[in-house]
């Protein structure tokens, strides 16, 4: 399950979920970067049963690829919504220079209302063929109706062909068909009078030209059959080509007033080399840009402006690295206590997605000493990790047997632990995204947490932004199976190299923690205790930290 609320800001948000959509998605998935895709649902080659001209994926049907494609995006936390776009705009300015410079997102706002925010906007959305109005045309657009030689001359290679023109560029249509077929006819009206020398062409490769216009395209209900001409003369053919109008999906973004370039084919966003449009933070890729594009050009114009975005998102986390150095240090050594400038109102979501959102791990990505104390020898089971972060104790639960799953708050945290669960073959242990405020009031509500436990573990679960700690604890007790264990370890002191930066409530003694789980004792066998562990501090130095653990099996 994944938590948006109105102020979860995005790292990067993809409008369209079509093969360019996809592969951008992937890229920043892969990147570990917080990233939404919004989809209509509705690709520009739905109307084929099949893609060809594809490397590795020829003859396989569209709807099978973006399912396919759709999965992989999901297993590096890439997450979906169905939804159509009505406007982007501006979001904030950065911080500390409201009103000016570059915005520091857009807003995009859903039909419906809703508004979203990104750091990031790439726009795939593709286009849409608007078709001549002739009887028969749109009814056989797909199957009997091509636009692409490339794309089905080969599936009608050596039949009776038609090009349909729609302008002078469907003379080199024509030309090309000649390829493929040698029983061309050449429908020309909608190219102008021909010139002397392009009849004497097209007569030189025995391409027959009917100038009479198109009145009709015949069919028996699965196939075409014939061209009937305005004079009402039918010309026998078993398919024919000709161009659409096409016209890009980009008309939620006119508030911005992007820079657009001049093609043939009409007026498409204009990008640069690194598929940036003219607005710093919105990007674009595949037909919505390029209308030649084919389904394997518009997958590596996705990905590559994927990889784009996250590089343009990389530089700038260095940017405010730089600018933030003491909120840096706190990051990667002040633990989970309060930073002084942190907003202790933000929406915790947000806070711990934007924590784990940089480029580099957060943590070590090794099991938590305690843990690993305490643990190392129980049978394996069934186990549930509250607040899993990069994933460390899950992975080194399943390592050992267990079939572990692990939930956090981020996104990106969450993509961290899969990547390493993928990289080191760990095939039992799984995560989710999961807002535990959330997951506290319906457990059942998260599949991946559904059900009982033979262990339930709460490392460090402790919040600079508001937590419901207790609801989350205590519901974590009531997943505890008979003969379970529910595992709490907590910060007891501050480490020495954030001292200054917590309040005396941040550290719970076993009694605090006792009281806050209120577990029956009749129900459970409790221990709780501190305990002393090393740790390496941000600077290197060797340290000792005090955690506070509680260990309640429960009896019935």
């Amino acid at each position: 399950m994944t938590n948006i609320t109105a102020t979860t800001t995005w790292d990067a948000v993809v409008i369209g979920g079509g093969a360019a959509g996809l592969s951008a998605a992937q890229s920043l998935g892969r990147s570990l970067r917080r990233t939404l895709v919004i989809d209509a649902g509705s690709p520009r080659n739905r109307f084929a049963s099949h893609m060809h001209n594809v490397l590795g994926l020829d003859g396989t049907p569209p709807a099978q690829l973006l399912a396919r494609g759709r999965e992989e995006a999901e297993r590096y936390g890439v997450t979906f919504r169905e939804g159509s776009v009505r406007a982007v705009r501006d979001g904030s300015a950065p911080e500390g220079e409201p009103g000016s410079g570059s915005p520091a997102t857009v807003q995009i706002e859903l039909v419906g209302g809703e508004t979203i925010d990104a750091r990031a906007l790439l726009v795939a959305t593709g286009l849409r063929d608007a078709l001549p109005p002739i009887p028969g045309l749109a009814e056989h657009w797909g199957s009997g109706v091509l636009h692409c030689p490339y794309c089905h001359g080969w599936e009608v290679r050596g039949r009776r062909l038609a090009v349909m023109t729609t302008s002078p560029l469907g003379l080199h249509q024509a030309k090309l068909l000649r390829q493929w077929t040698d029983d061309l006819v050449v429908f020309s009206a909608g190219s102008g009078a021909l010139d002397a020398e392009t009849e004497r062409a097209f007569t030189a490769r025995d391409v027959a030209i009917e100038p009479d216009p198109v009145a009709e395209i015949v069919g028996d209900g699965s196939r075409v059959t014939s061209v009937r001409t305005e004079s009402g003369r039918e010309v026998a053919v078993d398919a024919v080509f000709t161009a659409s109008e096409m016209v890009p999906h980009d008309d939620f973004l006119a508030e911005l007033a992007l820079e657009r370039a001049e093609s043939p084919m009409g007026g498409f966003l204009a990008v640069d080399a690194m598929s940036r449009t003219s607005h710093p933070r919105v990007w674009a890729a595949g037909n919505v840009v390029n209308p030649w594009a084919s389904v394997p050009m518009v997958m590596g114009a996705g990905a590559f402006a994927g990889a784009a975005v996250n590089a343009a998102l990389v530089e700038e986390d260095f940017a405010r690295a730089a600018d933030e150095p003491a909120e840096r240090a706190h990051r990667h050594g002040a633990g989970h206590g309060a930073a002084a400038d942190e907003d202790p109102d933000e929406d915790p979501v947000a806070f711990w997605q934007r924590r784990y959102a940089g480029s580099d791990p957060v943590w070590s990505g090794r099991a938590n000493r305690t843990l690993i104390d305490i643990a190392s020898d129980w049978a394996p089971g069934r186990s549930l990790d509250l607040g899993c972060g990069e994933g460390g104790d899950v992975l080194w639960l399943a390592e050992r047997g267990w079939d572990a799953t692990g939930t956090d708050l981020s996104e990106a945290a969450v993509a961290r632990a899969r990547g390493a669960a993928a990289e080191r073959g760990v095939a039992n242990a799984r995560f989710a995204a999961v807002d535990l405020g959330v997951w506290a009031e319906d457990p059942a509500s998260v599949p991946e947490a559904a059900g009982h436990f033979d262990l339930v573990t709460a490392s460090f679960l402790q919040s600079p932004v508001e937590l419901p700690r207790e609801r989350i604890l205590r519901a974590a007790s009531e997943r505890v199976a008979p003969g379970g264990r529910l595992v709490v370890i907590s910060h007891a002191a501050p480490p020495p190299w954030a001292e200054g930066q917590h309040g005396p409530g941040d550290f719970p003694t076993p009694e605090t923690e006792l009281a806050l789980l209120g577990l029956d004792p009749e129900r459970w066998a409790v221990t709780a205790e501190v305990r002393t562990r090393e740790a390496t501090g941000p600077g290197g130095e060797t340290s000792a930290l005090d955690d506070t653990l509680v260990v309640a099996q429960r009896i019935r």
